[in-house]
């Protein structure tokens, strides 16, 4: 039996019984580049023994408190860890000429995982035309050493989706894609993912992150029928694409909370005729977020909607402006008035009790917040969302006041560029 296979009791019994008094030295285990590594990198353990007494040695590693060793080098190297090769490793050595052997080194661990891509947004994924918002993109237990790209996801007529690097990725290669101002077009769900620097091993795609990007004005409207984002079960659900022109050119597309990216052909119980998309037979699975998308990608007007068994909230579609009425109600399906006595809330707080609607007269930014209803007998809605948006009037009064700035200057525009175009031609007539 070769001695690297002899148990270690066996080893420390036979240094005891050869008679050496001398203190036997103990071996000091390192692991380049890291104690927590990830698949497909390499790595590299290595035992030094420090005596004065003896330059050779022949050297045996242990992995798990084995007593069989799998290496008699000094340094041991993994070309390309995978997880099985995660655990506490420890070494000792024995001379090469002499029966003196060290003691047994403490033991080190090396974690191996698999890189993995999380994918955040800041500060919500809910924005206003104009509003900053950022990715970030971490990798589990590593801060340091990787590239990040960015992609956005992509509608494919198979079992999975495609993903298509953005046109200005590289600008997040260091974690974070920030947007300072949110376009329309930035509606759509992104992913990350990221390659470690110098070495061969990269993450899988990142989990989801949708950004939905809402304006006062957008080229399209998602007209919803009947007019509402919450819906029953079992009913008929239509969505309208609807531009200036007419344009038979859009598509109805959604992210489910399931996490799945579909247009209206591939619903379940879903047909499209022109830019109209019609659910005949609302489930459950429905819940999800639903837009207009062009001929050309680009993606308009998104629109939460929740389908729900029980009580739901009537609530308006659209962002409400400010000075105009807000008025809600809870409906229930199953009864011969659908207009239920409820309780209504905002934020978790109790604003108005025992009414069939409530009604705010004048809507101003602070009424922006999560509403439901809830009845004592059938139950809670679902949550939507209110948001409230500038006035047309606010708007009119900054054109105005443009205007009206601009129009100010024009005489000393205009007398400025006279008197430089006098001053040109007299400098022109004046004598050699």
């Amino acid at each position: 039996m070769e001695l690297s296979q002899l148990p270690l009791l066996l080893l420390l019994i036979s240094n005891f019984q050869s008679g050496h008094t001398q203190e036997r030295p103990k071996p000091k285990v390192t692991i380049k580049p890291d104690h927590h590594v990830f698949r497909g990198e390499t790595v590299t353990l290595r035992c030094d023994i420090y005596d004065g007494g003896v330059t050779s040695w022949r050297y045996n590693w242990y992995k798990d408190g084995s007593t069989s060793a799998f290496s008699e080098r000094q340094e041991h190297t993994f070309s390309s860890v995978t997880e099985s090769d995660s655990g506490k490793y420890s070494c000792y050595g024995t001379e090469t000429e002499g029966s003196r052997s060290s003691h047994l080194s403490d033991e080190v661990t090396l974690t191996v995982s698999v890189p993995r891509a999380d994918l955040s947004v800041s500060p919500q994924k809910w924005l206003t035309e104009g509003d900053p918002v950022t990715l970030i993109c971490e990798i589990n237990g590593s801060s340091t050493g990787w590239t990040f790209s960015w992609f956005t996801e992509t509608f494919s007529s198979g079992s999975r989706n495609d993903y298509e690097l953005l046109s200005d990725s590289s600008r997040g290669a260091g974690g974070k894609y920030t947007v300072s101002s949110a376009d329309l077009n930035h509606t759509g769900v992104y992913v990350c993912s990221a390659e470690r620097d110098k070495t061969a091993v990269y993450t899988p795609y990142s989990n989801t992150q949708p950004l939905w990007v809402t304006g006062v004005s957008p080229p399209v409207s998602l007209i919803i029928s009947p007019s509402r984002t919450q819906h029953f079960t079992s009913v008929s659900l239509s969505l309208s694409c609807e531009d200036q022109s007419n344009s038979d050119g859009w598509t109805v597309r959604r992210y489910t909370d399931s996490g799945r990216l579909e247009d209206c052909s591939s619903f379940l119980r879903g047909s499209q005729t022109g830019s109209t998309c019609t659910i005949r037979s609302t489930s459950s699975s429905d819940t999800g977020v639903y837009w207009c998308q062009s001929e050309s990608g680009e993606n308009y007007h998104p629109v939460n909607i929740t389908v729900h068994f029980g009580v739901i909230l009537e609530s308006p579609v659209h962002p409400v402006t400010e000075g105009n009425n807000l008025t809600l109600r809870c409906l229930y399906k199953y009864t011969t008035v659908s207009n239920l006595r409820a309780d209504f809330y905002k934020d978790g707080s109790l604003i108005q009790n025992q009414t069939t609607e409530m009604i705010i007269p004048t809507v101003s930014k602070s009424h922006e917040g999560f509403y439901y209803c809830k009845h004592p007998d059938r139950g809670e809605s679902p949550k939507s969302w209110i948001s409230v948006r500038g006035s047309h009037s606010d708007s009119q009064i900054s054109v105005l006041h443009i205007l009206s700035s601009a129009l100010a200057a024009c005489p000393y525009l205009i007398v400025t560029v006279v008197l430089i175009y006098k001053c040109c031609r007299m400098r022109g007539k004046t004598p050699e």
